[in-house]
């Protein structure tokens, strides 16, 4: 498992790459599924134009205008404050070809990666990105491209046939048959290298799986099941030996030969990798130092004074060379001139003969020409998304389902820790709960014990959602499935376990308490336990969405939720909070569960707790005289009870548009 070790399946996969034999499986699904993915006649080329990017941009330099292609494609003031990260970039990458980016930490690879893909906002990122010569629209790239993230993003307990099938049902549309998306799933199997392993686990720390290599053509399968026209990666090569990173770049060579775009970075490649490259760009602080064929770059640094010794590898050799350049001010400055003095007039031809054959053609009639899994039907109308949403939430659930129940200790350990309170406190409560004065202030904290530990063991509410957050924002980034689907999901798979922990809870501490009431004051408890589950899972999911670690998430939950509990009306009865401060007691999320306990327990007029002596024994304490003592008369019990629930919801529309507009937005600024 791990990128270090190479197993005997990799090795055969790597002797067939070499030997070129790795194929495409063929069966009658894949007749269909071939006229869907023919090549086109007219080539793609993905055209880029002056892209320059600075952190914190000014307004003179921000534009309104759509994030492809700009009026204004003018240079960067390198004279400014702001930190330049991409300065008068220009390229283009051709389909059949493998255009990679090369150059030292921090020099712009992944800027530029992110720029191409729109990953960058509008108002940030100035220049000019085309197809063939017509700019392309957000919603159109998104359909026709995918990103592969630098880290592998996958649940664990998938088999790899699993993982890419949930993919295909996410981003084929729900008008393929079943056996068609298997079809193109077993195709991209094959196409990876990936048959040994169709049936292994992927694996994580504590679960044997697949290997550093295996995992990391799964990410890229994971991407290319709905067969994109361009394909983006971000250093697909890190943390891989050599013999994973070429068998990888391999696999994406013979993608690129299949009718595809593939524009990645590299950090340091070895001179096999280099070998299988196209086009190459260098780039140093955010400027180009060379752009052109790995075969020229010897002719290139010849002509600028410093040909490539016998014997060593140009790319280490072009790598060194500017880095050096970079340790003096304004040292690159020379050779940056000199790439742009050479490309002047051949940059400028190749553009002409690229956009030739894509005259009088729109972007969405080559692309429905082609036939290409994308979701632009055949009267070039663009689908946002594959399929409804309802399908979404159907393979959400089961991917989720699907995952966890190869970990039932999780659930059972939830379980487990549920049982336990129930037991300690059914203990602890068992028959010692009698009218006298001690014995109703016992029961009343046992009402707000009961909510702490329910709000409280919520949170690990966080860690489920922030394992999950970088799959969700990879899956959601290219509209595999709605933002919405994911919230509704989430909702509806943690309705059946906080059923299950709410009737356990109710059912251990009911009757060893000793509450009154009967069976239907009964049945009240386990709803108000029910809606404190909801609220409480609700309001850690909003904070999950807000922060993008489990330490700060809890950092934020805990001292929220001792806010709420200490301001519920157990501590500081209503009537004694400040008035700068009652707000919060009304926002509360503890307030209406603990009031519509007492209230289920004491709200009963002819509840007589204290009798006085004989012979008239007139009652001395009613349970109207415990609500009135509690200041808890502002609502009555169902009111509380549907409050709480309606909080549960609106912390579901917060996590949402938390989700919409918040730190999960793969997008930067």
């Amino acid at each position: 498992m791990g990128g270090g070790k190479v197993s005997d399946e990799e090795l055969d996969f790597q002797v067939r790459i070499e030997m070129g034999e790795t194929s495409m499986s063929r069966n009658d699904d894949l007749e269909e599924l071939s006229k869907m993915t023919k090549t086109s006649i007219t080539p793609f080329v993905l055209a880029f134009r002056n892209l320059s990017y600075s952190l914190n941009t000014s307004k003179e330099m921000s534009l309104p205008s759509s994030i492809f292609c700009r009026k204004d494609t003018g240079k960067v003031d390198k004279s400014s404050k702001e930190k330049i990260l991409l300065n008068d970039i220009s390229g283009e990458a051709r389909e059949g070809e493998i255009l990679a980016i090369l150059g030292p930490s921090g020099s712009g690879k992944s800027t530029l990666i992110d720029a191409l893909a729109n990953r960058i906002s509008n108002e940030s990122l100035k220049g000019c990105v085309t197809m063939n010569g017509e700019s392309l629209e957000s919603g159109v790239l998104k359909l026709i491209s995918a990103y592969v993230m630098q880290d592998d993003l996958l649940f664990p307990m998938l088999t790899v046939e699993e993982t890419l099938m949930f993919s295909a049902e996410f981003r084929l549309p729900r008008s393929l048959s079943k056996s068609v998306k298997m079809a193109r799933v077993q195709a991209v199997i094959d196409e990876l290298g990936l048959r040994n392993a169709a049936n292994t686990l992927i694996g994580d720390e504590g679960h044997r799986g697949i290997s550093g290599g295996e995992r990391r053509r799964v990410s890229i399968g994971v991407d290319i099941i709905h067969d994109p026209i361009v394909l983006f990666l971000d250093e697909p090569t890190s943390g891989l030996d050599s013999s994973c990173a070429f068998m990888v770049v391999k696999v994406l060579q013979r993608i690129a030969r299949s009718g595809r775009i593939v524009i990645m970075s590299v950090h340091q490649p070895s001179s096999r990798l280099v070998c299988l490259f196209d086009k190459l760009i260098f780039l140093s602080q955010g400027e180009t130092v060379y752009y052109g064929s790995p075969t020229h770059l010897p002719l290139f640094l010849s002509d600028f004074g410093h040909p490539i010794p016998e014997h060593e590898d140009g790319a280490e050799f072009m790598l060194d060379l500017y880095r050096g350049f970079e340790d003096i001010p304004g040292g690159t400055k020379r050779i940056v001139e000199f790439n742009k003095l050479r490309q002047e007039v051949i940059e400028n031809q190749q553009l002409e003969l690229a956009y030739s054959n894509g005259l009088g053609v729109s972007i969405k009639q080559a692309i429905v020409s082609r036939g290409k899994l994308v979701g632009i039907g055949q009267t070039s109308t663009i689908f946002k998304f594959a399929n409804p949403f309802w399908v979404e939430i159907i393979v959400l659930v089961k991917r989720s389902l699907t995952n966890s129940k190869r970990m039932p200790k999780v659930f059972m350990l939830q379980i487990g820790g549920v049982v336990f309170v129930g037991c300690i406190l059914a203990s602890v409560y068992w028959q010692q709960l009698d009218n006298t004065e001690g014995g109703i202030q016992e029961r009343i904290g046992f009402f707000a014990f009961l909510l702490t530990t329910i709000f409280f063991g919520c949170t690990d509410v966080l860690a489920v959602f922030l394992q999950e957050r970088y799959i969700f924002m990879r899956e959601t980034a290219y509209n595999s499935y709605r933002r919405s689907s994911y919230v509704l999901y989430h909702s509806i798979l943690a309705i059946p376990s906080l059923f299950i922990f709410s009737i356990l809870l109710a059912s251990l501490t009911f009757l060893p308490v000793g509450l009154n009431g009967g069976f239907s004051s009964f049945l009240f408890y386990f709803l108000t336990i029910f809606a404190s589950f909801w609220a409480a899972n609700s309001l850690v999911s909003l904070v999950s969405g807000l922060v993008s670690q489990v330490m700060l998430g809890y950092i934020v939950i805990m001292p929220t939720i001792g806010a709420f509990l200490h301001l519920s009306g157990f501590f500081v009865h209503r009537d004694r909070i400040p008035s700068y401060w009652i707000w919060f007691h009304y926002i509360s999320a503890v307030k209406y569960p603990y009031q519509a306990i007492l209230l289920n327990e004491f709200d009963n007029p002819n509840m007589c707790l204290v009798e006085g002596v004989a012979p008239n024994k007139s009652c001395l304490v009613t349970g109207l005289d415990i609500i009135r003592k509690q200041d808890a008369t502002d609502l009555g019990k169902w009111s509380c009870l549907w409050i709480t629930l309606a909080m549960g919801v609106l912390y579901r529309i917060l996590f949402f548009i938390s989700l919409s507009f918040g730190r999960s937005r793969n997008k930067r600024k």
